[in-house]
């Protein structure tokens, strides 16, 4: 291995590659495997346990990347041709993990950040025209931590969005902006569950229909919650001896079901599919390394029919799932990250291909952008006949694996 680092150092020095130190500066290559590319987003002293996309500067046309981690920031990042630029906003001491962008806040036009973790306190963020936040705590839940929230149109019967708060010990909290600038917020006590939720998702639904919430729990429970006006309808996919991690749901297309992809602490992963008389398929995908954490859904391969599912863990591995219609599963590692992962999102951040992104962080406390390369899955599209050469692991020999799945 280290001969072959040495290979690519002396070639990439005699082509002058202008490669760059820092992701502030321009694009930083990160070695990958197979037909992936990685390229580092931002680079943090402490494990950063979300990342996603959200949107709080119109003005650029490409979404943000954020970054929760340990010390309670919330960093924002732009990019510009590959540079990414880090706007830091809250600094609550103590680790944040939930994270939503929802209109809530009457004050404000249009949507604004909420971000809430190990301290109990819930904030809000408004960036203005000069593209600076302003950030204030709009609730305080005590030795309560916060660790997910779930926003948006929850009950179509009262104006305007919601956001529920789930907490460590399993408590949900519906959190109301006042009617007047100036007054407090209220929240309302709305359940109590048998414990955290972890991740949750949102499924589609019905104009005028609340939606049902797919909750991730740490008893080992996918539950399906869903506001009504006199608390929280509840529904258990399936109750199993594991705590379960992460949960995904496929993109939804029209005529397919519902599909819930949700790891469990063990390392398996499990696919929920929604039937017509609205029980759910349980179906073992991947038994894969202890510690599964993150998952994402997303269209990965060229072709559009095969069904691609990304997860990351204590393992530092990075891997993709796919399987053809009627073949059976396949795995492949595509990155390995400097220590334990936490959490993934899909995104669209490149649109040089035909497939999504997937942006990963964890305990080495880096966000990496995974992209397929340019011109995968377009066809006929040009492409730069002299690419600068990329970083490889060369570790990736060939460890595409045919998975066996037991059925249940």
């Amino acid at each position: 291995m280290l001969a072959g680092l040495l290979t690519l150092a002396c070639s990439l020095r005699a082509q002058q590659v202008p490669w760059v130190t820092k992701p502030t500066d321009g694009e930083m290559p990160l070695p990958s495997r197979g037909e992936w590319d990685a390229s580092l987003v931002y680079e943090s002293d402490v494990g950063i346990w979300t990342v996603g996309t959200a949107k709080p500067f119109e003005r650029f046309g490409a979404p943000e990347v954020y970054g929760l981690d340990d010390k309670g920031r919330c960093t924002i990042l732009s990019s510009y041709s590959g540079r990414w630029t880090p706007t830091q906003t809250t600094l609550d001491g103590k680790w944040l993990g939930s994270f939503s962008e929802v209109d809530l806040d009457p004050q404000y036009e249009g949507a604004e950040i909420y971000t809430g973790g190990q301290n109990g306190r819930l904030y809000e963020l408004h960036a203005d025209a000069d593209l600076v936040f302003d950030v204030r705590v709009v609730a305080r839940l005590g030795a309560e931590e916060i660790h997910t929230t779930v926003a948006g149109d929850l009950l179509p019967s009262r104006p305007g969005n919601e956001m529920l708060l789930f907490t460590r010990s399993g408590q949900v909290w519906d959190v109301r902006p006042p009617a007047s600038a100036g007054a407090e917020w209220s929240r309302t006590f709305v359940a109590q569950l048998r414990g955290r939720v972890r991740q949750a998702v949102t499924l589609p639904a019905a104009d005028g229909d609340a939606p049902w919430i797919a909750c991730a729990t740490r008893p080992g429970q996918v539950l399906l919650l869903r506001m009504t006006a006199d608390g929280l309808d509840e529904r258990v996919v399936t109750d199993e001896p594991m705590g379960f991690g992460r949960i995904a749901l496929r993109k939804p297309q029209p005529g397919l079901p519902n599909v819930l992809y949700a790891t469990r602490d063990d390392g398996l992963l499990v696919r929920l599919e929604e039937r017509a008389d609205s029980t759910w398929a349980r179906e073992p995908v991947y038994a894969g390394p202890m510690g599964l954490r993150g998952v994402a859904a997303g269209r990965f391969d060229e072709d559009p029919t095969v069904e691609s599912v990304i997860v990351f863990g204590y393992s530092h591995k990075l891997q993709h799932l796919w399987r053809h219609p009627g073949q059976p599963w396949q795995v492949e590692t595509i990155f390995v990250d400097r220590d334990k992962g936490h959490w993934l999102s899909v995104a669209e951040l490149d649109g040089r291909n035909a497939t999504d992104e997937v942006i990963c962080s964890g305990y080495g406390g880096r966000i990496v952008l995974l992209a397929r390369p340019p011109g995968y899955g377009m066809g006929d599209v040009a492409t730069d006949p002299d690419p600068t050469p990329r970083p490889r692991d060369d570790d990736a020999t060939d460890d595409t694996l045919a998975v066996r799945v037991a059925g249940t």
